[in-house]
């Protein structure tokens, strides 16, 4: 008679773990941050390993997100100066295609503005250009496209995209007090030389040479005069001169805006540049009617 060694006892299976997001998921990868059982579609790419999304936000929290020079979001593409550039185009189209019905609808015009209270014409003249003279609108959108860009990047979209419209509304709100009633205006030239005076004011900034942007303004601000009275063909003083204005005193306003609570600091100076302006065209407007 024989025996056997007694058999060992069996051994239960080892349960298979699963992602602790998705339980019926089954997983052998671990978040290597709190070690959680984690499924392909939370795996998160990391200098080691993986880890699951809530570890990945966490360790965020930590990492200080990329600004623009003088706040705002970091601005990779230049979309807002895209966006002008198209609208401006787009309307031009509209002009050859219709004739003089869309440059009458958007131009300024000091009667209609106050008579009908069509105000939109404030901003909408900075968008139509002379469909005779391709130089008109050429000359803005190389502009445009020359130095908007980097004052994008400097400011972030939102505030450049406040500064370029308040700097077209500048322009047209002085042609509002100045201009007679029956003259019409329209361009985007408002709006480029208050960019002209934010790359003076952001140069001086960062300590970069300057004289070249000078040198632009002075000939431009020359031609505007001088043109007139050489050639007969006319030029909106008042939009080039209030624009320049208002871009030199917005772009001050966020260059040398506080470090502490500079969001704030430069809302609050965008939100007042607007309602003075607005104060002066309501003020305008009653002086007209009465």
């Amino acid at each position: 008679m024989t025996s056997q060694p007694p058999s060992p006892p069996e051994q239960p299976a080892e349960a298979v773990p699963t992602c602790y997001r998705h339980p019926a998921k089954e997983t052998w990868v671990r978040c290597q941050r709190c070690d959680r059982p984690i499924c392909p579609d939370c795996m998160r790419d990391a200098a080691v390993g993986f880890q699951c999304p809530e570890c990945v936000a966490e360790g965020n929290k930590g990492v200080r997100q990329a600004q623009a020079t003088f706040g705002g979001s970091a601005v990779t593409k230049p979309y807002v100066t895209w966006t002008f550039m198209g609208l401006i185009a787009l309307v031009f189209l509209g002009q050859m295609v219709s004739g003089t019905r869309v440059a009458s609808a958007l131009a300024m015009n000091t009667y209609v503005v106050a008579v009908d209270g069509d105000y939109y014409r404030l901003l909408t003249s900075a968008f139509v250009h002379d469909q005779s003279m391709y130089l008109h609108i050429l000359f803005n959108l190389w502009a445009i496209y020359a130095i908007a860009p980097y004052l994008e990047r400097s400011f972030g979209h939102a505030k450049f995209a406040a500064l370029y419209l308040l700097s077209a509304l500048g322009g047209s709100v002085l042609g509002y007090w100045v201009d007679a009633p029956n003259v019409v205006s329209f361009g985007a030239s408002g709006a480029v030389f208050g960019l002209f005076a934010a790359i003076f004011i952001v140069g001086r900034k960062q300590n970069l040479e300057v004289r070249g942007i000078v040198v632009v303004i002075a000939l431009n601000l020359a031609l505007t005069f001088v043109v007139p009275l050489l050639t007969g063909y006319g030029i909106s003083w008042s939009a080039h001169v209030g624009g320049l204005v208002t871009g030199a005193v917005l772009s001050a306003a966020l260059v040398h805006a506080p470090r502490n609570h500079r969001a704030l600091y430069q809302t609050l100076a965008l939100a007042g540049a607007f309602v003075a302006l607005a104060a002066l065209v309501v003020i305008r407007t009653t002086m007209l009617l009465s």
